[in-house]
């Protein structure tokens, strides 16, 4: 009974999103023609805190956010955000939920989503092809040091891939090089979203995600290999702390989809 109200919430949730998403993406394209920047973020942050309130109301889908004392407070103060991914929910959450505008690396397919890909291509952010590693690292490096020098926060997934609750992925050092490159620190944060949102599903389950952001990591005079570390360590660490179910079998398991990725 309890698996057949989650599926009956989760497709209201999803057709709700269905119905929101295009007048404002409609909205939003519109509005880019004569305004760019904050506003267009903004505006498009503003479908996204739709989004994880739908989540809350029509699914039960609740979050704990704790440490932003350790995010910067000035406008112009960059930093590198190195997230846990587990599911859907946290790239809606993100940049609902952060004072800043932030800027996601992402993969360009999604800019071919209709509506949702559509706004996105009009805010700015770093859309890359996977296939051109070279082409698509460049890309990285040199938009991402523009964004930050401008006082966006990046935002980078470290495994690459969402990954399975109780999991872990390899951790890659992209994101400790470009902190290094723009001289910013990188600011690790652990989610707990698969307890509700589990990856690569729309079967959603209600409860409370843990958004826990961590102290800032160093990036300056170090190799990008120890800075890598450091992050996985906190991340990890986070994760066992406010999921212990997840981990109770000790350590966690690598997992073979992220690590491939």
């Amino acid at each position: 009974m309890g698996r057949l109200l989650s599926a009956l919430r989760s497709a209201l949730y999803i057709v709700f999103l269905a119905v929101t998403v295009v007048p404002w993406a409609l909205s939003v394209v519109v509005v880019s023609i004569f305004l760019r920047g904050e506003p267009v973020y903004w505006m498009c942050a503003g479908w996204l805190r739709t989004a994880i309130l739908g989540a809350r109301f029509i699914c039960g889908v609740r979050w704990r956010l704790q440490g932003m004392d350790h995010l910067p407070k000035g406008k112009r103060d960059a930093v590198l955000l190195a997230a846990k991914h587990q599911s859907t929910w946290e790239t809606f959450a993100f940049p609902a939920l952060m004072p800043h505008p932030l800027a996601y690396v992402f993969k360009r397919e999604l800019l071919y989503i209709p509506f949702f890909g559509w706004a996105m291509a009009r805010l700015d952010m770093i859309h890359i092809d996977r296939a051109k590693r070279t082409e698509a690292w460049n890309k990285v490096a040199t938009q991402g040091r523009k964004f930050m020098a401008q006082g966006t926060w990046v935002i980078m997934f470290p495994e690459g891939t969402r990954v399975p609750r109780g999991e872990q992925a390899r951790y890659q050092s992209g994101a400790a090089r470009l902190a290094m490159a723009a001289g910013v620190p990188v600011v690790p944060i652990a989610v707990t979203s698969a307890r509700c949102w589990p990856r690569k599903s729309w079967l959603l389950k209600p409860g409370v995600i843990d958004i826990s952001v961590g102290a800032p990591i160093a990036t300056q005079g170090r190799s990008a290999d120890a800075v890598t570390r450091e992050v996985e360590a906190w991340i990890e660490g986070e994760m066992r702390r406010l999921d212990p179910e997840a981990y109770a079998g000790g350590q966690p398991q690598r997992s073979a989809t992220a690590a491939q990725s």
